[in-house]
């Protein structure tokens, strides 16, 4: 219709003609005569000025008007007509077309004119409004900075009636997801001038409404509430304005299908249907009801279990990789872990293309699934090239070493998911991604690595809070990636009312590009405890080997000069009546640490499995004036349980003297405190000595009191269990339970022959000054005198170097 409405215009105007419809009579009226009908055409054409013929038909110019932001050069560009071209309409409705196109008119026009006899083509535009401000109303739950961000319209951006109604969608979903479900919101323009409007949001929010029933129709294997803890999708509940839960967001629920779908999946029942939950408002119009329909079906169990194709294995060793086992339920989660497993195991070969298709065949009357693995190898293929991208500080080496493959070796897929697992152990980035794409030749892949860096660097001064220490002043200066070669520097100090440290050092993690580590520190520390004050200056040289990516030895030298002052009055009594030998004001000590360690944690800042082993050995007698030698055994568990993770830890320490001399006081193992045995006070676990002393009362002496010296222990034993999991995930706020078990005395016989337990909850947050935990331990079997049978709250923020 445009296009002939154009053609006839430009005919019209291109000839100078005027046309006009004669129409029939109205009813009742006589037609005019002819004479009378000539007479009046006669007239009009007397009354009209002759219009001017253009001389050709060749367009002599073209122009652009109506325009005031946009340059008529940047819309000239778009155009196919050109000057001294002949006057074609359908090109002209093309070019009409391609104004549309650049997005910046709401109304096109095409016209013609005749100027000194020449043509004239003239394209008349109707820019779009520019938004100046966009105002928000009625926003009081959440913020109108946070709504703003949900709009698509920015301000002094040309305005779009699509893109308004899109805002509108995206500020209603926002409301919805933070549970106002039945908030209204309209998007309105205010015109300000001809080019400039206003864009006006209001909104009405309503009242929260969370989800207060969740319903299921058809199930008869799992409870309602088994399937409640398989969805993200909570009901309401107490909590809810901390937690969120009872909140209903669509893309969520419609997860959830996926979810309760694989539940079912995971426990044999392969034909399972579940139905698109349906969201209700109650009647009273206070909270959402959803509704989800479920079809079960049969449960089936696994058959045989077989392979073919390309066997690279005999089918015992293929066979051996598989988690499932004939007679178990099915698991389609499990099938996906053989399927990875098998793969694996070709890829590791070389066969990066490796496929495991499982071909399955259900028998409905024994209700058994048969489960054929077909294999197919694919070509081996080697690492041609490795590209590195993304590492701004880093250098190209820092990544590279952590890299279990390099270029020309063969293709390993357990050596590529240990690379990555490597990148992300060194705490300097965010996120580590390895891609292999085509290579130069068909047997060859490219290793495209692409991490994205977070800071590695922390400078701090701030104040904590230690149950041993007391408040803390502090300062530090810590940068884990030091001039972006892997080098760890600290230069820290921390004051305190009972502690004073002061550390300077540097480590190389990969000393000369070797697997050696490198590395020394200065230091001052101070630390008053219960019974005396300990002053230790020194200094140590480190080297530690890797022997493979989870396992690897460490050495230590240090050489320290010691001060024991301010000795309590108990232990000065307990000195001088010869029950205790007194400790050496002055000492030093030059010894050795030697330790084997291996790690298979996942990620090591903050481990969901794997395990954690230790032995240690420390040996001082290397010069000096202290003779001891200190063994040291740990052992942590690390287990995914239900949301969170569970932990388990056991400790064993054994300290003896050699030489002649006996052990310093200050050297033997106290347990007790926030981190060792919660609920018992600080050191105190320990062997001690008790002494009679005069207690005053009112009018002289009426008593005396029993007063405690804690000496330390040759043995320590302690075990720890844990379970943490997320209160809130995005803040990295974690709760912990836990329960622990241990002693401490002069022998192995005593220290386990009378184990003191206790239990508590705490919570953990990695704060921006450091860790913070706060804990609060009961103990079950409290020692008469010296434990709170009421537990005991423990709390510590900062690091504490």
């Amino acid at each position: 219709m445009l296009r002939k409405s154009l053609s006839a215009l430009l005919v019209v105007q291109l000839l100078g003609a005027s046309y006009a419809l004669a129409e029939p009579p109205a009813a009742g009226k006589a037609a005019p005569d002819a004479t009378s009908t000539e007479k009046s055409a006669a007239e009009k054409a007397a009354a009209k000025p002759v219009e001017e013929k253009p001389a050709s038909d060749k367009i002599a110019a073209v122009r652009i008007s109506g325009n005031h932001r946009i340059e008529s050069a940047a819309v000239m560009q778009a155009l196919r007509v050109k000057a001294g071209d002949v006057l074609d309409p359908e090109k002209v409705d093309a070019d009409i077309r391609a104004i549309f196109k650049l997005g910046h008119f709401t109304d096109v026009k095409a016209q013609t004119d005749v100027k000194d006899g020449a043509l004239v083509l003239e394209y008349v535009v109707t820019e779009k409004p520019i938004v100046r401000e966009i105002k928000i109303e009625g926003a009081k739950e959440i913020s109108a900075d946070k709504v703003r961000e949900a709009v698509e319209i920015k301000p002094n951006s040309v305005f779009s009636a699509k893109a308004l109604q899109k805002s509108v969608k995206k500020v209603k979903k926002l409301y919805a997801d933070e549970g106002y479900y039945l908030a209204e919101v309209s998007g309105d323009i205010s015109v300000r001038s001809d080019t400039d409007i206003h864009v006006i949001f209001r909104i009405k929010e309503g009242d929260k409404v969370l989800i207060q029933k969740i319903a299921f129709d058809g199930n008869h294997a799992f409870t309602d509430k088994k399937l409640k803890k398989s969805m993200e999708t909570d009901e309401k509940w107490f909590l809810s304005w901390l937690t969120g839960a009872g909140t209903y967001k669509e893309e969520v629920l419609k997860n959830d299908v996926n979810l309760l779908t694989e539940l079912y999946m995971n426990n044999g029942y392969v034909n399972v249907k579940v139905g698109e939950p349906k969201v209700e408002l109650l009647t009273d119009r206070t909270g959402l009801k959803v509704s989800i329909g479920i079809t079960e079906g049969e449960q089936y169990r696994l058959g045989k279990l077989a392979f073919k194709g390309e066997l690279l294995e005999n089918e015992s060793v293929l066979a051996g990789k598989l988690k499932e086992k004939s007679g178990q339920l099915f698991s389609r989660a499990d099938l996906r872990t053989d399927v990875f497993a098998l793969t694996d195991l070709y890829a590791d070969k070389g066969y990066a293309f490796a496929n495991a298709s499982p071909l399955t065949k259900l028998n409905a009357d024994s209700h058994t699934i048969d489960i054929t693995f077909d294999m197919e190898k694919g070509q081996k293929v080697t690492i041609d090239r490795i590209n590195i991208s993304g590492n701004t500080k880093s250098r190209d080496k820092v990544v590279r070493r952590e890299l279990r493959l390099d270029e020309g070796d063969q293709y390993s897929s357990t050596a590529l998911k240990r690379s990555k697992q490597n990148l992300m152990n060194t705490g300097f980035f965010e996120e580590a991604n390895i891609a292999t794409v085509k290579g130069s030749a068909p047997d060859k892949l490219d290793m495209n690595v692409e991490v994205k860096e977070k800071p590695t660097g922390t400078f701090s001064i701030g104040a904590g809070y230690s149950s041993l220490d007391g408040i803390i002043g502090q300062g530090s200066v810590q940068q884990a990636n030091f001039l972006g070669l892997g080098l760890k520097m600290t230069a820290a100090a921390s004051l305190g009312s009972k502690s004073q440290t002061y550390n300077l050092g540097l480590t190389d993690p990969y000393f000369m590009d070797t697997k050696w580590t490198v590395g020394g520190d200065i230091y001052r520390t101070e630390r008053k405890y219960l019974d005396y004050t300990r002053r230790a200056t020194g200094g140590d040289i480190k080297a530690g080997y890797s022997l493979s990516d989870t396992l690897g030895t460490f050495w230590l030298y240090k050489y320290e000069q010691k001060e024991i002052f301010d000795e309590s009055v108990d232990l000065l009594q307990n000195i001088h009546n010869g029950s205790v030998l007194a400790p050496e004001a002055t000492s030093t000590t030059s010894a050795i640490v030697g330790s084997l360690t291996s790690n298979t944690t996942d990620y090591r800042p903050d481990p969901t499995t794997g395990m954690i082993n230790t032995l240690s050995i420390e040996f001082a007698g290397l010069g000096g004036s202290n003779r001891y030698i200190k063994y040291l055994t740990e052992h942590t568990l690390f287990h995914p349980v239900l949301w969170g993770v569970g932990s388990l830890r056991g400790t064993l320490g054994y300290v003896q003297s050699y030489g002649g001399k006996d052990v310093p006081i200050d050297e033997k193992f106290y347990l007790g405190g926030i981190s060792s045995l919660r609920g018992y006070s600080s050191r105190t676990v320990s062997p001690y000595k008790t002494s009679l002393v005069p207690k005053i009362g009112v009018g002289g002496a009426d008593g005396k009191s029993d007063n405690r010296v804690y000496l330390g222990g040759a043995v320590e034993a302690v075990a720890n269990a844990e379970y943490t999991f997320p209160l809130l995930k995005e803040a990295g706020l974690k709760a912990v339970l836990f329960f622990d078990a241990g002693n401490c005395e002069n022998n192995f016989k005593s220290t386990f022959s009378n184990v003191l337990t206790s239990y508590g909850a705490g919570i953990r947050w990695f704060s921006p000054i450091g860790p913070l935990r706060l804990e609060y331990g009961i103990p079950i079997n409290p020692r008469e005198g010296i434990d709170s049978k009421g537990g005991k709250l423990e709390f510590s923020i900062g690091s504490i170097f």
